[in-house]
């Protein structure tokens, strides 16, 4: 007799158990082959120029080319772990383009901040940054040489500047001899203009001191004395407005005086006092304005009266205004200046003046011809 046979499943329990062993079979696999891969690459470390300061680093540059030199180390401790961040990433120019590249760039710029420090105190010198930049691999890995950050120092001298400054020369310029007599309106902006001369030429020793070295020959003529003297030439040249504006413009020979030297003695310094003009004496000299009379020799309606007394109030103060001009411009301008500046503008306000006075009144009487013309016209009278 036939008899079927039958098909028993596998339990769950069992089905899960041959699941687990192929699966744990597989990860030991894996395992094993990642194991050996590791082993068998080392991670390459970046291999860096070593960068010599061959000079000595002026005391105020001292900080900022350690601080340069320890960023060196610090762009080559961060390659390193670039390197070992992407092991397999891109292909075979990925190390070059996104690791030693930059790191190339980075190191040019560092070295060059360097010879620039340097450069603003003494010398500057040339640390082959282009030479320099240019990393490769230790291909089997290993400790990065670091770079060394000690720097020999110049000394300061007492004045603040390299010990180089001493020998350096001094700033000698001539001096601005005001040889008249300041009216005392302008005596605080004059003064203030020499003193300002002697700032410049603060200014200019130090740049001397703090640029040995920096350019070539004419360096010195062309970014110190040539400077010192455009400054110069324009203050000597406000003195003499400033004078100008209120006396007799002097010349003090501001294109003479402008170019200073560099000598081995110490400059004298610009001398600031001056003497200043007696107001009362100036005002004096300067002469009187005259003005003829002018009278309203017809009865002012009463409606007039007011605005007629208002102009002939204006009459004097214009004449108090020219005078006070006159004054104070003494020695403004060639011979016409007064004429053109003042009795001409005078007799123009004196016309404009009495014929308001002819015009009120007409409103409301017969208009009086007061000759505006003919009494316009004032003098001075020495």
């Amino acid at each position: 007799m036939y008899r079927s046979r039958s098909y028993k499943k596998p339990t769950s329990n069992a089905r899960r158990w041959q699941i687990g062993a192929v699966a744990g079979v597989a990860v030991a696999i894996v395992g094993v082959g990642l194991g050996v891969a590791s082993a068998a690459e080392a991670v390459p470390t970046v291999n860096c120029p070593a960068v010599k300061i061959g000079v000595a680093v002026p005391a105020q540059a001292q900080a900022e080319v350690q601080s340069n030199l320890q960023l060196l180390n610090t762009q080559i401790n961060e390659a390193n772990t670039r390197l070992k961040n992407t092991v397999g990433q891109g292909g075979p120019a990925f190390i070059q383009n996104a690791i030693l590249g930059p790191l190339a760039d980075k190191r040019f710029a560092t070295i060059n901040r360097m010879e620039t420090a340097i450069g603003r105190n003494a010398a500057k010198p040339d640390l082959n940054a282009e030479g320099l930049k240019t990393c490769t691999l230790n291909q089997n890995g290993g400790t990065s040489a670091a770079q060394p950050t000690a720097v020999a120092t110049s000394a300061a001298s007492a004045g603040g500047g390299s010990a180089a400054a001493g020998g350096v020369g001094n700033i000698s310029c001539p001096q601005v001899n005001v040889n008249v007599a300041v009216p005392a309106s302008a005596s605080a902006e004059v003064q203030r203009n020499l003193e300002l001369l002697n700032t410049q030429i603060a200014e200019a020793q130090k740049r001397l001191e703090t640029s040995v070295g920096q350019g070539g020959a004419a360096f010195v003529q062309n970014a110190i004395l040539g400077p010192l003297a455009d400054k110069r030439f324009a203050t000597i040249n406000r003195i003499e407005t400033a004078i100008g504006r209120q006396s007799t413009k002097p010349n003090l020979n501001a294109e003479g005086l402008k170019t200073c030297t560099v000598s081995s003695s110490a400059g004298a310094a610009q001398g600031t006092g001056v003497q200043v003009q007696d107001a009362a004496a100036v005002a004096a000299s300067a002469g009187k304005i005259s003005c003829p009379a002018v009278n309203v020799n017809v009865a002012i309606p009463v409606q007039a009266a007011a605005e007629v007394q208002r102009n002939l109030d204006l009459l004097n103060t214009q004449i108090a205004e020219s005078q006070k001009r006159l004054e104070t411009s003494v020695g403004q301008g060639g011979a016409a200046f007064v004429q053109n500046a003042i009795l001409g503008p005078l007799a123009d306000k004196r016309n404009s003046t009495i014929n308001r006075i002819e015009t009120a009144i007409g409103r409301n009487a017969a208009k009086p011809d007061l000759n505006a013309e003919g009494l316009k016209t004032c003098t001075v009278v020495k």
